[in-house]
């Protein structure tokens, strides 16, 4: 018979389990994680010696990027085609009366695309068009 006890094994730390526990958390935050894509357009706008406009009822806005991608009240158009900036530019404006129209075309972007915006806006029967432009320097 033997009395003698043996030494019990060091305790350790399994740590394995841990690790995959965390790595299953991390991939689950990741998919499941929405993403807020804000896009906001920079548009340089020509410089005028003119005085401001006031304009007290809604409007509808065209913005036109130094690539001659359209924006309707700050919403991309998908293509630049007239007909899909014609339909853009009628959703916008239902529900307003006569509503005014404000081109923002960048100093940069390409001259047909401001005239298929004016196009668009005569075939749409908009007679109230205004250009949005930046003061000079020197008018003040």
């Amino acid at each position: 018979m033997n009395l003698r006890r043996t030494p019990p094994e060091p305790l350790e730390l399994n740590l394995i389990p841990l690790i995959d526990i965390v790595f299953m958390l991390l991939i689950f935050f990741i998919v499941t994680t929405t993403f807020n894509r804000e896009t906001e357009m920079s548009v340089d706008l020509p410089l005028a010696n003119a005085n401001p406009l006031v304009i007290d009822k809604k409007v509808v806005e065209i913005s036109i990027n130094p690539a001659g991608r359209f924006y309707i009240n700050r919403q991309e158009v998908i293509d630049t085609d007239i007909e899909t900036l014609k339909r853009a530019l009628q959703k916008a404006a239902s529900g307003i009366a006569d509503p005014p129209l404000i081109i923002s075309a960048d100093g940069k972007t390409p001259h047909q695309s401001v005239i298929t915006a004016m196009d668009a806006a005569r075939q749409l029967g908009f007679v109230h068009l205004t250009f949005a432009t930046k003061l000079a320097p020197d008018s003040r």
